[in-house]
């Protein structure tokens, strides 16, 4: 596994609780005061990082209602508009930046942000931020990709829409212009996509064959994906998020609304732990109910030199009497002496017959 990378005040590794980035996108709605009442509400629910988006329409395509440009699966939630149209109402525009950033470092948040050509990399690199996201639909955007490598800081890049292939071409890409510290996100770009396309399986496979830390870019619906991809080694967990999804916005219907993000956060810290380490011994914590396991008692008074049989032993709780693998060991056996129904059941009370 790769070397732990630090990403400011947190550490990505497998000695750490995953790393939980809230991702804005442009559920803001084209307004600076819900895009600082997102942060807020980030900070609330307990993430560690709120990741923007850094680009406008004509950074990504042209104004154009060509077949090529409209967005036609009948599935998308965007199904209908041009792409120049859907880039030009979901972006954050770029003078937002600075201020969505002071107000997340002010809760003690990480911002950060994904660059889509090489302007937004010299522009986020004047913000100062500390490492990049690379989106699935840019990781085989080899300029960017080579662009962002050389400022020698960690980048985040999730895994949708690429082969096994892509991914060995674009990570190479990355490490022979210098970047060294490389997580991978597991990622299914369908929005919402379904928890039987997440195939989280794959992580530990990820992380094997990469030698980089792996973690999860979930478009799914809840949380439980997430969780799961924790048990299998995800150390960042990436989720869209909204103040509500009935209020609208570009990604609100697969976005978190606040409760769900504080639940994520709790419950994959919870899950982390739970990992512990392969163990087959008693714990501290449970040497006090040890007494409460089943052991052999006297259960009807016995007079000395009655004969032990199942109708005045029994295997039964507490734990304070010989172990029931020898139950059958004591059967036929005489008492020493008369003993009281309840009497934890020992060799010194018995003899041979």
């Amino acid at each position: 596994m790769g070397k732990e990378i630090r990403l400011l005040s947190k550490k990505i590794g497998d000695e750490y609780p995953p790393f939980i980035i809230a991702e804005m996108s442009g559920n803001h709605n084209q307004s600076l005061d819900r895009a600082l009442l997102l942060v807020d509400a980030a900070a609330s629910a307990g993430a560690h990082a709120l990741k923007l988006q850094t680009y406008t329409a004509d950074t990504l395509t042209i104004d154009c209602d060509l077949p090529d440009f409209l967005i036609s699966n009948s599935k998308s939630l965007w199904k209908g508009k041009t792409l120049y149209d859907l880039y030009k109402e979901a972006y954050t525009p770029w003078e937002w930046h600075l201020p969505i950033f002071e107000r997340a470092r002010k809760h003690g948040m990480i911002p950060f942000s994904t660059p889509f050509d090489d302007s937004a990399v010299d522009f986020l690199e004047e913000l100062e931020v500390p490492f990049y996201k690379i989106a699935s639909f840019e990781n085989n955007h080899f300029p960017l990709l080579r662009k962002v490598a050389r400022t020698g800081k960690p980048v985040i890049m999730s895994t949708g829409l690429a082969t096994l292939a892509d991914l060995e071409a674009a990570v190479s890409t990355l490490r022979e212009n210098g970047c060294d510290q490389i997580i991978l996100l597991k990622c299914t770009s369908s929005y919402p996509s379904s928890p039987v396309d997440s195939n989280i399986r794959t992580i530990p496979d990820m992380a094997a064959r990469f030698d980089c830390h792996v973690g999860l870019s979930d478009h799914t619906l809840g949380v439980g994906v997430a969780l799961a991809a924790i048990s299998l080694g995800a150390r960042v967990i990436e989720r869209h998020f909204t103040l509500s999804r009935t209020e609208g916005g570009v990604d609100s219907a697969f976005s978190l609304e606040p409760a769900e993000l504080k639940l994520l956060v709790e419950e994959s810290e919870r899950a982390f732990l739970a990992l512990g380490k392969i163990n087959y011994e008693i714990l501290p914590a449970e040497v006090q109910n040890i007494s409460f396991k089943r052991s052999i008692y006297i259960v009807q008074d016995v007079k000395r030199g009655e004969v032990l049989s199942e109708k005045n032993i029994a295997v039964i709780r507490p734990g304070h009497g010989a172990s029931p693998k020898f139950f059958e060991k004591f059967l036929g056996k005489k008492a020493k002496r008369d003993i009281a129904r309840g009497t934890p059941l020992s060799d010194a009370l018995t003899e041979n017959l």
